[in-house]
């Protein structure tokens, strides 16, 4: 599996871009810089979305998307997610007043975007990849997701604080190659983090004990007004696994 990180970052600035990882050109998780971040031909080759959570800086862009490959695809992005996470979308977002319902147009009968709710825990297939999604820590119906393929398994939680079945069910997988999570604030706004659900390095360093181990960790959602005190906070804690996503466009290979 390849995982290109269109954006991957905790906010979004000239040079820093939001959240949306794009697995073998096909399989996206989350639409926070989808549009702006790749060309719209890689657009319209995308089948299936994976929506961890409803909050902006990982659906702005679904908005887009919509808009840039309407009439180009003979069939729709199908996107995958949560009861909470769909309402809170087509309430707020795909509504007619912010942005048009495009899980009606061109016509209902095939739109350009098509919801199905999904059930924690529960397996599902996308072609080749196996998914099950799982609730994490955080607001907005938000969940984590393992994928495998061809017996190979990568553990995104998107964003989270602290949790724990993601890691108990991560430990029961055959082979995990590659964890995704978040670390969005320095140690010094804990609380910060604590309040509003996400991760410091302080308590990244305890997360890490949950995790199968000997797994290379990639943390994303840096806050950009933070990033190089993130940086070197996460590099003090001396963890040859961690992998700082500080940059974005760039692809791991697993």
């Amino acid at each position: 599996m390849k995982v290109k990180i269109i954006g991957g970052q905790g906010g979004v600035t000239p040079t820093t871009k939001a959240t949306s990882y794009l697995i073998d050109g096909v399989l996206l998780i989350d639409a926070g810089s989808v549009a702006s971040g790749i060309s719209i031909e890689k657009q319209t080759a995308i089948d299936n979305i994976l929506i961890s959570h409803s909050h902006l800086d990982h659906i702005s862009d679904l908005a887009f998307l919509a808009d840039n490959c309407f009439g180009l695809k003979d069939r729709p992005f199908e996107v995958y997610c949560n009861e909470k996470i769909r309402e809170n979308i087509m309430t707020h977002l795909l509504n007619d007043a912010i942005w048009p319902d495009f899980t009606k147009l061109p016509n209902p009968q095939n739109p350009t975007l098509r919801f199905h709710s999904v059930v924690p825990e529960q397996v599902f297939d996308l072609g080749p990849y196996r998914v099950r999604s799982v609730p994490v820590n955080h607001q907005a119906g938000a969940q984590g997701f393992i994928v495998e393929k061809e017996g190979k398994s990568l553990v995104f939680t998107q964003d989270t604080g602290p949790t724990s079945r993601i890691w108990e069910l991560a430990h029961k997988c055959d082979q995990v190659v590659g964890i995704f999570t978040e670390v969005s604030f320095p140690n010094h706004m804990e609380q910060v983090a604590i309040d509003s659900q996400h991760h410091t390095p302080a308590t990244m360093k305890k997360e890490i004990q949950k995790m199968p181990q000997g797994v290379p960790i990639h943390l994303g959602h840096l806050k950009p007004s933070f990033q190089q005190q993130l940086v070197n906070e996460v590099n003090a804690l001396g963890c040859p696994d961690l992998i700082v996503m500080s940059e974005d466009d760039t692809t791991f290979e697993f």
